[in-house]
């Protein structure tokens, strides 16, 4: 019976309606009432439309103009019920992408929306008492629709495991399943299923619904591989993907990029199901979520970086608002978000919705759409007929709901009321697309916005948008009030965020604190004698014994512990890929199998890359830490900082910096972090403490082992040596007293006998290189094989700061520093490319986040190494350059591409400079500390009193470009219809400026990939002055412009050669090539370089015909 009666309801003829508000009423047949009309005619009403139940005559519902809450709630079930759930696979719950034909495509993204409407409907029918089954029923639409999405990523465990490993769009969950049978329909080859933005929005909704009530999740398979999804995520800020739009970079060549919107939600879904329990209010301890969140504070560090941009190739995206707004909130910064918004709305907004980014050909009528891909500079075809989609008007009526902006609403929903169309029955319809028809492509081109558009599909065609459909009606039951924004968002996320509330009080998670911060800091020494030492100069700490039964732990037995989460074998899943805790994570008190723990961070570590052997580093990295932990705590409790004190680091000279940040400590101030210092076992009541309960063993299983730090058994009494290492070692120290020429040839026999007998480790390292290359790691020599006795080297020279020959050993030993590919992330978040490679070397460009394997491969690539010692000396500056970038981005102004290699050769070129007539440092020779304090002062704008030459040899090796740089390049390409050409490298006029826009980063990268060719960097400086010079010329003589292709270095050969005749000299003929006067010359005056330059370019220019222009006034007629 209710089938039938549903089924005549969907046939029925309904009044038409152009919006939802005031059309309660539909006629199921020509004896139909009105709203006014008795209870009795309302119950027949409500049998026509498929209840089986009669209404509940409940005198407390709410009648506003005559409608009652029951009669709205039935228009809108109405209409979600022919226009969404009519759809749904009765199988996997799923919503098809098209709602005619044979179809079965279902994309993971659209289904989500799907599932949300039917859950809002659902909490707005919760305020009825007797609702006749519906809110069960819609709340188990989405319940299914979210269950069989999980269904489909459950099938596919093998590729998160793969996925959390090594993220590539191979091994990337699909984002489209085939609607009946949850089955995959397209290969990774066919579709960009790589969307860390459908993944997100997927754990977002769950822990939104989850929170309202809904039942989900089921068992603890479930359990464990949503954990898995989120060890995927939290990658998001270091994984190119292909976008909401499926297509990556904008110019659809199958290229992923690093998207805001894809990083937004990964760090929207993260902030909310951390410590998020999967079975809601029936859970326990090992149904609950963990978040790394350092992980999560480098997706936060990276879309604050990202924005306003959407990408390197999306200026701007209307795929921000969902992100930035409803559903995702994923901004709390209300200056970036006001920034974002206002570019998209002027950027992207229409008369028919909003485009989805600029040259945007999707379903344009000049769109081929028999290819997959576009051809290069195909997108210019597409610019000012952009298709325009309503959809984004309706999350703008939402947004200004939730943020309490009733004119943004209205002006919204005036905009939208016209656009909509209406099915036969007058169900209202959300048109996909405005498009503009072939016919009138040319004269909207020709004056944009005069041409009417079309709707992509009018509800009378049965062709449905559903993630529109969607979208509408949540959008018109917040604005009717049926539901409330906190009724959509129980966890809060709308809220601003120092209104924030903790979810979950036992587990850690996003709290209110706005930073005045204070951090607790326990001093521990590793030894007793160390720790009387210390008390002789006031300083009181603790040893490990002494803090006992709370144990101190490394971060990497904290990685051990986390190996165990999330593991399960029926689903082939590892736990916690290995990735080190930062400091954030190490910054809470642990509850492990009865243990408490605390963890000190991989500052301390003696196994890392050593970088922290270098006391005055340790220091740094120590404050660093604080500022870093003082900056983004935002959790209950008070972060609580182990420093670990070694006696390593109080022996020679650098005790005195150490005793001076320990008083600092005392003091209860460092580097402008408040601190308090005090016993661990006093510090623990304030601290966030973290249950690892998911370690939870059963008595059959064996527990696992931890290390935690010993103490060292020294004699308490025993005097400390702290002169036991030279305060400075000499530079002969560093200098071996064998030449590797001379023993390259010699046999193994004769080198292994001088390793022995030799005493310098600088002598050592080189013997110990000519045998590995030779003989390989495992070779035995009388202290182990080589690479043990390298590793031996390295430990000894770093504690006699033999800094020469502590990085040969790590070269050797391929050492690769930890947050490498993080500090990597941090310099292309901020629109830069980084390349590693030798000053006059192959460089290897990196453009998008990398592995570390991957990295690694890069760095010791022989055929980019001139001195061994490079590979590692590049890590340091990539890990100084992303501390900097980040904190400091003003340092980089002007540089595009940040190439590691020229950076050492203006290191090594200021070194010179501070040398004067004496021999110049060796950069080798410095310490970690000296070459990030050289990094910082080349990296400081020039100094006046400096020789142009030494300018130019600095500018030109950080690749410094005057501001306005890249657009000029481009008004000159405009005018040069044959292109550019400089050292060999050509920058064409065609396809670029069809292909690209004034201020797109991609021209700007192309301009930079026009100039690597060149070798010399007071050169390079030339080459920029000489384009600055020729926009300027250009800029002023509109009439003008290159008939031919323009090559830069005849132009700087023929102002040289000027230059010459007005300062020649009695010179050799070999001199006559010698640049260096005139790189040392001042660019501005009457024999300045630039009027040389100006000179070679206007030359050239009158070589060629003037252009015509109507408006000449030399003209006669």
């Amino acid at each position: 019976m209710h089938r039938l009666t549903n089924r005549k309801h969907l046939g029925a003829k309904q009044v038409s309606i152009s919006s939802c508000k005031g059309c309660c009423a539909h006629r199921a047949g020509p004896g139909s009432t009105s709203p006014g009309d008795s209870g009795r005619a309302r119950g027949a009403s409500e049998r026509a439309a498929g209840s089986i139940y009669e209404p509940l005559k409940c005198i407390n519902l709410p009648k506003p103009e005559g409608e009652t809450l029951w009669d709205k709630l039935n228009h809108y079930y109405r209409i979600v019920k022919s226009t969404l759930l009519v759809y749904q696979s009765p199988t996997t719950g799923l919503f098809p992408t098209k709602t005619f034909g044979s179809n079965q495509k279902a994309k993971v993204h659209d289904s989500l929306y799907c599932a949300a409407c039917a859950w809002a409907l659902a909490l707005a029918y919760r305020r009825i008492d007797d609702d006749k089954g519906r809110t069960h029923e819609l709340e188990h639409s989405a319940i299914k629709c979210m269950r069989g999405i999980l269904y489909c990523y459950m099938r596919q465990a093998e590729k998160v495991q793969k996925f959390k490993q090594d993220p590539k769009p191979s091994a990337c969950l699909h984002s489209v399943f085939n609607a009946q049978t949850g089955d995959e329909v397209f290969s990774h080859e066919e579709y960009g299923h790589l969307q860390i933005n459908a993944l997100s929005l997927f754990l977002l909704y769950l822990v939104e619904m989850i929170s309202s009530g809904l039942q989900i999740i089921y068992n603890t398979d479930e359990v464990s591989f949503i954990q898995n999804l989120v060890f995927c995520v939290e990658r998001a800020y270091r994984v190119p993907d292909f976008g909401v739009w499926e297509r990556g970079s904008k110019y659809n060549n199958g290229c992923p990029e690093l998207h805001s919107s894809s990083v937004g939600l990964a760090k929207a879904a993260l902030e909310a199901i951390n410590g998020f329990n999967l079975f809601g209010n029936q859970g326990c301890s090992w149904s609950v979520i963990f978040v790394d969140f350092d992980a999560h504070n480098r997706n936060r560090q990276t879309l604050c970086s990202l924005l306003p941009r959407e990408s390197r190739s999306h200026n701007t995206d209307a795929a921000l608002l969902p992100c930035l707004s409803y559903p995702g909130f994923a901004l709390d910064d209300e200056v970036l978000f006001g920034q974002t918004l206002d570019k998209i709305i002027r950027k992207l907004k229409g008369k028919y919705g909003f485009k989805r980014f600029l040259r945007d050909g999707y379903r344009t009528a000049l769109e081929d759409r028999t290819r997959r891909y576009y051809k290069p500079a195909e997108i210019k075809l597409f610019d000012g007929i952009e298709c325009e989609f309503p959809i984004f008007f309706i999350f703008m009526i939402i947004d200004g709901i939730f943020r309490g902006n009733p004119t943004q609403v209205k002006e919204y929903q005036d905009l939208l009321d016209p656009l909509l169309q209406h099915t036969p029955e007058g169900c209202p319809v959300v048109p996909k697309y405005y498009y503009v028809p072939a016919d009138f492509v040319e004269l909207e081109q020709r004056s944009p916005g005069s041409q009417r558009r079309f709707p992509s599909n009018s509800g009378r065609d049965g062709k449905l948008f559903l993630w529109g459909q969607a979208v509408y009606i949540i959008a018109k039951l917040l604005a009717d009030k049926l539901v409330s924004p906190k009724d959509l968002d129980p966890v809060g996320r709308y809220v601003a965020p120092q209104d924030q509330r903790n979810v979950s009080m036992r587990f850690s998670n996003q709290g209110p604190l706005e930073n005045d911060l204070v951090v607790h800091v326990a001093l521990i020494a590793e030894s007793q004698r160390l720790q009387v030492f210390l008390n002789t100069y006031g300083i009181q700490t603790q040893t490990p014994q002494q803090v006992e039964p709370i144990q101190i732990w490394a971060q990497k037995e904290l990685v051990k512990a986390y190996f165990h989460l999330g593991v399960n074998e029926k689903l082939g899943l590892s736990g916690r890929p290995d990735r080190p805790i930062g400091c954030l994570g190490t910054s809470k008190i642990y509850r492990i199998l009865g243990k408490t723990v605390v963890c000190y961070s991989i500052i301390f570590d003696l196994s890392d890359f050593y970088m922290s052997q270098d006391v005055m580093m340790l220091i740094d990295d120590i404050k660093n830490a604080l500022q870093f932990i003082k900056q983004y705590w935002k959790m209950h409790g008070r972060p609580l900082f182990v420093v670990l004190i070694r006696e390593d680091n109080i022996r020679g000279s650098r005790f005195s910096p150490i005793l001076d940040m320990l008083a600092a400590f005392r003091k209860g101030l460092v580097g402008g972090v408040k601190v308090h210092v005090d016993r661990v076992q006093t510090l623990i009541s304030g601290a966030v403490v973290e249950q690892l309960d998911f370690l939870s063993i059963t008595e059959t299983e064996e527990a696992p082992v931890f290390k935690s730090l010993e103490e060292l058994d020294l004699p308490k009494h025993s005097k400390v040596k702290r002169q036991s290492s030279t305060p400075n070692a000499s530079e002969l120290e560093q200098q071996p007293d064998v030449n590797i020429n001379d023993w390259k040839n010699k046999s193994t026999y004769e080198i292994l006998q001088k390793l022995n007998d030799c005493s310098c480790l600088a002598s050592q390292v080189l013997l110990s290189s000519i045998l590995l290359k030779r003989e390989g790691p495992n070779f035995i020599t009388q202290e182990g094989t080589v690479a043990e006795h390298i590793e031996r080297i390295y430990r000894r020279a770093g504690s006699r700061k033999l800094w020469s020959v502590v990085r040969f050993a790590a070269s050797l030993l391929g050492k690769l520093v930890d947050s490498l590919a993080p500090s990597i992330t941090n310099v292309l978040v901020q629109g830069k490319q980084v390349t590693l490679g030798a000053f006059g070397q192959e460089e290897a460009v990196i453009s998008n986040p990398l592995s570390p394997a991957v990295i690694k491969d890069m760095l010791y690539d022989k055929r980019r190494l001139q001195d061994e010692r490079e590979a590692v000396l590049q890590q340091e500056l990539v890990i100084h350059i992303g501390w900097i970038i980040s904190n400091s981005p003003e340092l980089f102004r002007g540089m595009l591409k940040i190439r590691i290699g020229w950076i050492i050769h203006a290191m090594k070129y200021e070194l010179k400079i501070r040398a004067g007539d004496m021999p110049a440092k060796d950069l080798y020779q410095m310490s970690p500390s000296e070459v990030k304090q050289l990094l910082l002062d080349i990296l400081q704008p020039q100094q006046p009193g400096r020789s142009w030459l030494n300018r130019r040899q600095l500018d030109g090796s950080l690749n410094r470009t005057p501001a306005g740089f890249y657009d000029r390049v481009w008004q000159i390409l405009e005018r040069t219809p044959n292109g550019l050409i400089v050292a060999g490298r050509f920058l064409p006029q065609q396809p670029t400026l069809s292909d690209m826009t004034m201020y797109e980063m991609n021209f700007s990268l192309l301009v930079e990939d026009m100039l690597q060719n060149i070798d010399q960097p007071q050169y390079r400086q030339i080459i920029v002055e000489l384009l600055m010079v020729i926009s300027v010329i250009l800029e002023r003589n509109p009439e003008l412009e290159f008939q031919d292709k323009v090559d830069l270095d005849k132009v700087v050969q023929e102002a040289f050669h000027d230059f010459q005749k007005d300062h020649s000299s009695p010179k050799g003929a070999e001199n006559q090539g010698d640049m260096t006067a005139f790189y040392n010359t001042h660019p501005l005056g009457k024999k300045g370089t630039c009027s040389y330059l100006s000179k070679a370019v206007i030359t050239l220019l009158l070589e060629g015909e003037m252009k015509s222009s109507h408006d000449d006034p030399c003209t006669i007629s």
